[in-house]
């Protein structure tokens, strides 16, 4: 993605919302949308309707995603602003196309709970869980974010949810682009 942007061209802010898978991205990010009217992209969903995989991985029953590609046809869509992305990683999104970098993080026992009702293999299983507790999401986005556009938010339960939604609302209600 070659993007000289920044947020002084936009008229709504781009959001990414990230974390562990089962923390409740598009979940937030659906939630977030409607209240907003900004637009969700589900990368996972965006990449298999655009044909931008290149295969898929038996181990962990999903696509693998070509992040060059993605970040290419999400150019003009992040340029104009007002995009709510959710995606599990992060490090492959230029810092430019975002004003605020949401970390979703759930309780290791309420994932585990929510991996096993999704039916994962028990190698799948394993590996996201590590993934929390290890935080391997969260250091990524600190080696790739500034701190300041960083926000970590717990993702337990409903209630979480929705108070979630309320902080980034409000959060997009103050936002003006950067000068």
């Amino acid at each position: 993605m070659a993007m000289a942007q920044n947020s002084s061209c936009r008229k709504r802010p781009n959001i990414l919302i990230t974390g562990t898978p089962g923390t409740g991205k598009t979940t937030t990010a659906a939630a977030l949308a409607e209240v907003t009217e900004l637009r969700h992209i589900n990368i996972g969903d965006f990449a298999n309707e655009e044909n931008l995989t290149n295969g898929w991985d038996d181990t962990f029953d999903s696509y693998y995603i070509n992040e060059d590609h993605v970040c290419d046809a999400l150019e003009n869509l992040m340029e104009e602003g007002g995009n709510i992305v959710d995606h599990h990683a992060c490090d492959f999104f230029p810092e430019c196309c975002f004003d605020r970098v949401v970390v979703l993080q759930t309780d290791s026992s309420v994932l585990y709970d929510r991996f096993t009702k999704r039916g994962y293999s028990d190698h799948k299983l394993a590996s996201n869980t590590e993934c929390q507790i290890f935080q391997v999401l969260l250091e990524e986005v600190k080696e790739n974010y500034p701190d300041d556009v960083v926000i970590i938010l717990r993702s337990d339960s409903l209630e979480d949810i929705t108070k979630n939604v309320e902080t980034l609302t409000s959060w997009i209600s103050n936002w003006s682009p950067a000068v």
